[in-house]
């Protein structure tokens, strides 16, 4: 994947080594400076607390640490490449793209969704409309589900963003609603499984757009992210972790599933065929 051409986003905010950053993510070590402080300060320590937070909420908006290894340049290009596609996608259709910012972190991160360890793996939180990443996923991901390479790892940010598409259109709203008057959301033809594979979906036409403008792809890449698709499925991961495979759980769909929709994203390239919602058959 020659992802190096692609232009980089400058919407990545680098968190890495910062812990859950806020006053909810304060460990241990972070009280005990407070309390040093307070000391020499004579100062109470709530108020020294309090001081730190009000610092916290005044930080320039939109100001991220630098970002200059090989794996945020791999990110930001990819982000960059997801804004240039849905920007011109949703232009032809009349609206703007309000670009998500993506935020990578280590260990642990607090979001407006909650405070999160990298064992989640990638989210995205409709509430801030923000992307959070702990690259570790990729070398796990890689490691023990079989899935790997530059262009598998792309296809993860992308399905993240297709979540990002899914809120700015409505359908994330939307799915909320049927979720509080009970609409069954797990097992085969669930409300999430459908959400899932319209990200999965989406992630294939962003693909499929990539290489229409910047000729990205190269030999091999796309099976690399239908390896992945495959190793992150349901079935793929329940049977890796009980043994056995329970359909009435699914959150993600099937390996198949998830195959088949990047599929019919990056050969159609259109998101309107993406509608996993009406579809009779996933």
């Amino acid at each position: 994947m020659k992802w190096q051409v692609g232009r980089r986003s400058s919407n990545v905010e680098d968190r890495r080594g910062m812990g859950a950053v806020g006053m909810g993510g304060m460990g241990l070590g972070g009280l005990l400076i407070v309390g040093v402080i307070s000391l020499l300060l004579g100062k109470n320590p709530l108020e020294v607390m309090g001081e730190v937070a009000s610092q916290q909420q005044q930080a320039p908006a939109g100001q991220a640490a630098p970002i200059n290894d090989e794996s945020s340049q791999f990110v930001s290009s990819v982000l960059g490449s997801t804004e240039d596609v849905w920007s011109k996608v949703l232009k032809q259709e009349g609206a703007a793209y309000p670009a998500p910012k993506l935020v990578l972190y280590s260990g642990a991160v607090r979001s407006a969704c909650g405070t999160a360890s990298a064992a989640v793996g990638p989210f995205y939180c409709p509430q801030d409309q923000q992307v959070y990443l702990d690259t570790s996923f990729f070398d796990e991901m890689k490691a023990k589900l079989g899935g790997g390479g530059d262009f598998a790892q792309a296809y993860v940010i992308a399905h993240e963003v297709g979540h990002h598409i899914q809120t700015i259109t409505g359908v994330s709203n939307t799915v909320e609603k049927l979720r509080a008057r009970g609409a069954p959301m797990e097992g085969d033809g669930g409300l999430s499984v459908r959400q899932e594979l319209q990200a999965d979906c989406y992630a294939g036409v962003w693909a499929n757009q990539a290489q229409a403008q910047n000729q990205w792809l190269e030999s091999g890449d796309v099976e690399q992210a239908l390896n992945t698709a495959t190793a992150i499925g349901d079935d793929r991961l329940q049977r890796q972790s009980q043994g056995t495979v329970v359909p009435d759980s699914f959150t993600h769909g099937s390996s198949a599933q998830r195959v088949r929709w990047f599929k019919i994203g990056f050969q159609g390239g259109d998101p309107n065929q993406c509608d996993t919602f009406n579809a009779q058959t996933l």
